[in-house]
């Protein structure tokens, strides 16, 4: 069934957006949400990405097909709206979240005796399959700490696209045409879509009602600048409505406008501002700290730093463009951290000596130097307590201090580790049905 009341929801976020408080908590399960009569997109309770559908009157056209979690839901929710048959599913990136509820549709396809709907993706997700396969340890690893969720699972069954394409195709579904668009941004192998007869555009992940994920400290390279020459193009098309890879939809020209506008901006002056710095032979350290953004912009309801965080994306470019070593020559070939952390509790009386200081500087606000210094009070000292305890309380107020939800999740992860070495369980975690991928 149509959800009206979630569009006009969702069109009330422009002026104040809170994922969990002004749109997740409105969803139940996966929802369709109309945008015209023969277009919808679902959006599902979590963080998951959207699917967006169009009926072509001779079969629909999914893009992405939701996560293994949420395909059954996702699959209930179309066939709800329409039981034209699926043709193809079109991938806007090979993440999770995205692109793994595709077998459900193919064996819906295979018990009613019709083909398989055809895939399709760019071709750096046959890549980025390869890649998922070879560090599926790793990844289940890094995504557990990112959502915090014990035992994460990675899946080591993928369903590859049928057709793959370059930089731009042209998909004929009986009357209507879909132009896919390849653009690099979170990902290498990102889809945005163009229908022309609806003023539509379909950004995949380029949109996710937050700070661009250009940034993650735990994933691959990430691509600023090319992100924003993506959402550039999209504004080229003037479009009327824009379907994001997460949260809802924006109607309107001018809000589509402004939104691709305020978005690329955001992105270049991160990127323009960290490559001005390294051309003028700057350390890292000193970009990060000098970075100066235009004022308001993270203000903007789709552009709080809820997810990732600028500071990450600084870092990020200077990757792509300088490699790993940030400026300091102690960081070249440094001392393991257990040897430096002991030398400098030898020198200061001790890792109680460390530890009491992490104390005083978590007291007076100070969490950057309390994170240093704790960490290097467990250390020196993994069995003293009393350093657990300090490191467990210095992590836990930097956790809640963040709005990066990447930021958060690391800071509690360290928190555990210290609450368990003391005897606790560790902490909380989400449900798996709110893990997204990113």
């Amino acid at each position: 069934m149509i959800n009206e009341e979630l569009r006009a929801i969702g069109d009330a976020c422009w002026d104040r957006f809170d994922f969990g408080r002004d749109w997740n908590r409105h969803l139940h399960g996966s929802q369709v949400i109309p945008i015209n009569d023969h277009l919808v997109y679902i959006a599902s309770k979590g963080v998951v990405g959207n699917v967006t559908v169009l009926n072509t009157g001779q079969g629909l056209v999914v893009f992405d097909s939701g996560s293994r979690n949420t395909a059954a839901a996702i699959h209930k929710a179309i066939r709800a709206w329409s039981d034209q048959p699926i043709r193809h599913v079109v991938y806007t990136h090979g993440h999770l979240d995205h692109a793994f509820g595709t077998p459900l549709f193919d064996q819906e396809a295979q018990q009613a005796g019709e083909p398989k709907p055809e895939v399709i993706g760019q071709a750096n997700i046959r890549r980025r399959f390869e890649r998922y396969q070879s560090s599926a340890g790793w990844n289940a690893r890094i995504n557990g700490r990112q959502f915090k969720v014990a035992g994460f699972h990675w899946p080591e069954e993928y369903r590859y696209p049928d057709r793959f394409y370059e930089e731009q195709m042209i998909l004929e579904c009986g009357d209507n045409q879909v132009e896919l668009n390849h653009g690099m941004g979170e990902t290498d192998d990102h889809t945005w879509s163009w229908i022309a007869e609806d003023r539509t555009v379909i950004t995949g992940d380029f949109i996710i009602w937050a700070a661009p994920n250009a940034g993650n400290p735990q994933k691959v390279q990430r691509f600023a600048h090319q992100w924003a020459q993506a959402l550039r193009a999209m504004a080229a098309k003037k479009p009327e409505v824009l379907v994001p890879g997460h949260g809802p939809a924006v109607f309107g020209a001018d809000r589509v406008a402004t939104l691709l506008d305020d978005t690329a901006t955001f992105l270049e002056t991160i990127h323009d501002q960290t490559l001005e710095g390294m051309n003028q032979g700057l350390p890292l350290a000193d970009i990060v700290q000098q970075m100066t953004l235009p004022e308001g912009l993270l203000d903007r309801p789709y552009l709080h730093p809820s997810y990732d965080d600028p500071e990450f994306l600084i870092r990020n470019v200077w990757r792509l463009y300088g490699g790993w070593y940030d400026g300091n020559p102690a960081h070249l070939k440094p001392a393991h951290p257990d040897a430096l952390s002991g030398a400098l509790a030898e020198l200061c009386g001790g890792a109680q000596a460390l530890t009491q200081a992490a104390a005083k500087h978590l007291d007076q606000g100070d969490l950057r130097l309390a994170g240093h210094l704790s960490e290097m009070a467990v250390r020196a000292e993994p069995e003293n307590q009393e350093a657990h305890r300090v490191r467990a309380a210095v992590n836990q107020v930097r956790a809640k201090a963040e709005t990066s939800l990447m930021a958060r999740g690391i800071f509690t992860d360290a928190a555990n580790a210290s609450l368990k070495a003391l005897g606790g369980d560790g902490g909380e975690g989400y449900s798996r049905n709110q893990v997204g991928i990113g």
